[in-house]
């Protein structure tokens, strides 16, 4: 069983996969520049006609999408098993309980995320939705995390498009942190953080990339990497897995379309992206007074990070990340888009 492992100097933790349940393809020194070579349709795991390969279906779309979430072949993290919280000397340790899926994103071995159509997207958001939500029953849980690697230099190992969810017994140290800043701006104005920065971005227009009468996806004014690119619900919303169907067929056409921009003004690039939703509230021995604003501070929202600079020395030591790219620069790139 893989387990974690707290840094009380960072305030992070680490998972330490052991050999049984993940083991990568490569060895790091041996990571090859481009893309692995495609084994095509007929080898694809995800393919239609190779179900095989992973034939437990976690949740299955209606309809023609074709859109499932399977358990992930070597997960990071396991459901089975207790937390067996433990000390080790000044250190803490946990094992690894949680969860790690893998969401098929429909038939089509080449289409990436942008290409498929709203409908297939809106199948995949609401298989997002519905493993959050599904997964949040489980009181040992305290954070879900999905995510979408595209391209080969962002981690993704298989070209036919998928995204992942790993769900983690500890509250993920980015996301406590952008939670901690919500509450204490809500605890000193009464107001969303987010709401906040959405009026002044909406008001001087200059980061803007997309926007329309439900979502609103802009380039953050102190952007870490170039064209890095923030999706928000325009209303206050603090919980994905509270959105409706129709919330999630509008932010599969919105998505689509910043995607498309993205793809077309650099080339297809490789990139991540990742939700930032609320937390577990009912997570055991989660301390109360971090839920108690919840609803009112937090505002949940897609990060979409394109892979078109590589981190290095500064950025790993200091923390400090050296975009060359002004945001607004990128969003007036992005807004004249055709």
């Amino acid at each position: 069983m893989s387990h974690l492992r707290h840094d009380p100097v960072q305030k992070r933790w680490v998972i330490v996969a052991s050999e049984t349940t993940y083991r990568p393809s490569t060895l790091p020194g041996e990571l090859p520049r481009g893309c692995p070579t495609d084994p095509g349709p007929a080898g694809c795991p995800f393919c239609p006609g190779n179900e095989a390969s992973a034939p437990q279906v976690l949740w299955r779309s209606a309809g023609p999408s074709q859109v499932r979430v399977v358990p992930h072949r070597f997960p990071a993290l396991a459901i089975e098993g207790e937390l067996g919280r433990a000390a080790h000397g000044h250190y803490d340790r946990l094992n690894g309980i949680g969860a790690h899926e893998v969401i098929i994103e429909g038939r089509d071995h080449t289409a990436s995320l942008g290409e498929l159509s709203a409908d297939v997207v809106q199948a995949v958001l609401r298989a997002w939705r519905d493993r959050m939500v599904d997964l949040y029953r489980d009181h040992r849980l305290r954070y879900v995390l999905l995510f979408e690697n595209h391209g080969w230099a962002a981690g993704a190992q298989l070209l036919h498009p998928h995204s992942q969810l790993i769900a983690t017994p500890v509250t993920p140290r980015t996301v406590a942190i952008e939670l901690e800043s919500a509450r204490e701006h809500y605890l000193a104005k009464e107001r969303c953080l987010f709401c906040d920065l959405l009026r002044q971005e909406l008001s001087e227009q200059a980061r803007i990339v997309v926007c329309d009468e439900r979502f609103v996806t802009l380039c953050p004014y102190a952007s870490r990497f170039p064209f890095e690119m923030h999706v928000f619900p325009r209303v206050h919303r603090h919980d994905f897995g509270a959105a409706s169907d129709d919330d999630l067929l509008a932010l599969a056409r919105h998505l689509k379309d910043v995607l498309r921009r993205m793809s077309k003004a650099l080339g297809d690039p490789a990139y991540n992206l990742v939700l930032h939703t609320a937390p577990n509230p009912h997570s055991r021995g989660t301390r109360p007074h971090h839920w108690t604003t919840l609803e009112s501070d937090w505002h949940w929202h897609l990060e979409i990070l394109p892979r078109v600079q590589q981190i290095a020395g500064f950025e790993w030591g200091s923390g400090i990340y050296l975009n060359p790219t002004a945001p607004e620069l990128a969003a007036q790139v992005l807004r004249e888009v055709p």
